[in-house]
């Protein structure tokens, strides 16, 4: 892995583990923002020394997620991801996802009194009732069950923290997210399909579902062009009911930097995400960006930076006045190395001799 010089020449101070266990079911070749937030945090500890293993569905088999087969559920023999935690004798184990490969690690965990972590990085019960037509309320009790064992649960913003403080979870650890400032910037050069586009750009960057509320962005009534990067289940439908909008697929690197870079406006219409990695790339693109009040953008975007309205229309028409140059400059806040340090912060570490 050819890593980029801000991690190559990343030092660390303070304790660190000497052997991690991530174990999640999200992982490549999905890209989101939770895949891209452990793969780099995984880089980070590996550059400072730490031997870090993720168990993933690789090398398993696997069935397709209920309406979302790009998505893929191992499936593991009783006690397998136990033996495997055993076997790699980690010094900390963390448990990124709520998935099957989570369940098994927690319940290995829970069995043996061994402390583990876990993070929140999905609004996993609006999630599902916007797949279900369920309410959030029938899925809470299963976060409160998957999360209470865990030793502290990492959590990316404020709004997210007293969310899970109101539904009796506590024991809530601070983790952030970082941009690769060394790709995301503003001078990357923006893709050759925007050079016909009318202005104003708008610009989606994400997985292409249900759960993102992409509509919201798609019918709106604005002027310009309308510009969705990414790849998803819902892709067909969209394109069919919104055929002026333009779909480029999925970019990744200098090439998403551009797309970020040459937008005027970033519109991040989710309501169902816990931070929105995407809205940081944007600023540090020095593109402003405009959504919703909820959790995620209200955590982190500023006047200066960009806008937050029901209506999402009238956030993205202030969110062009704001200026390029100091949206760059907030972007350019959010360090993963600072991001790292807090995740180990947060990690229980194991007492090898007390372990059964």
């Amino acid at each position: 892995m050819d890593l980029p010089a801000a991690i190559r020449s990343e030092k660390h101070s303070g304790s660190l583990p000497a052997r991690i266990a991530i174990v999640t079911d999200a992982w490549h070749p999905q890209v989101n923002g939770v895949v891209r937030t452990l793969s780099t945090t995984a880089a980070h500890l590996r550059n400072r020394g730490c031997d870090v293993t993720i168990l993933s569905p690789d090398g398993h088999r696997s069935i397709p997620c209920p309406t979302y087969p790009e998505i893929r559920l191992a499936i593991t023999l009783p006690g397998a991801t136990g033996r495997a935690l055993a076997s790699l004798a980690p010094d900390a184990i963390h448990i990124a996802t709520e998935g099957p490969l989570g369940l098994a690690a927690r319940a290995h965990c829970v069995r043996r009194n061994i402390p583990f972590t876990t993070a929140y990085h999905t609004q996993f019960p609006d999630y599902l009732a916007r797949r279900t037509n369920l309410p959030a309320s029938m899925f809470w009790p299963f976060i409160r069950w998957f999360h209470r064992p865990s030793q502290a649960i990492m959590v990316a913003t404020p709004t997210i923290r007293r969310e899970l403080r109101d539904q009796g979870l506590g024991h809530l650890h601070h983790w952030s997210r970082g941009v690769d400032l060394e790709c995301f910037s503003p001078d990357a050069p923006p893709p050759p399909e925007y050079a016909e586009l009318p202005g104003p750009i708008l610009l989606y960057v994400g997985r292409v579902a249900v759960e993102k509320n992409i509509e919201a962005f798609l019918g709106m009534d604005f002027p310009g062009s309308k510009v969705v990067v990414g790849d998803g289940p819902a892709l067909g439908s969209l394109q069919a009911r919104y055929p002026e909008a333009h779909f480029l697929g999925r970019r990744s690197g200098r090439e998403l930097a551009g797309c970020y870079a040459g937008a005027d406006v970033f519109v991040f219409p989710s309501r169902t995400d816990t931070f929105g990695l995407v809205m940081i790339e944007s600023l540090a693109c020095g593109t402003p960006v405009a959504a919703f009040p909820v959790a995620g953008p209200a955590d982190i975007i500023e006047d200066a930076v960009g806008a937050l309205s029901e209506d999402l229309r009238r956030a993205a028409a202030a969110a062009l006045l704001c200026d390029r140059a100091d949206c760059a400059a907030f972007g350019a806040r959010y360090s993963w190395s600072a991001a790292t340090d807090q995740f180990v912060s947060g990690l229980s570490l194991l007492d090898r001799a007390a372990l059964p």
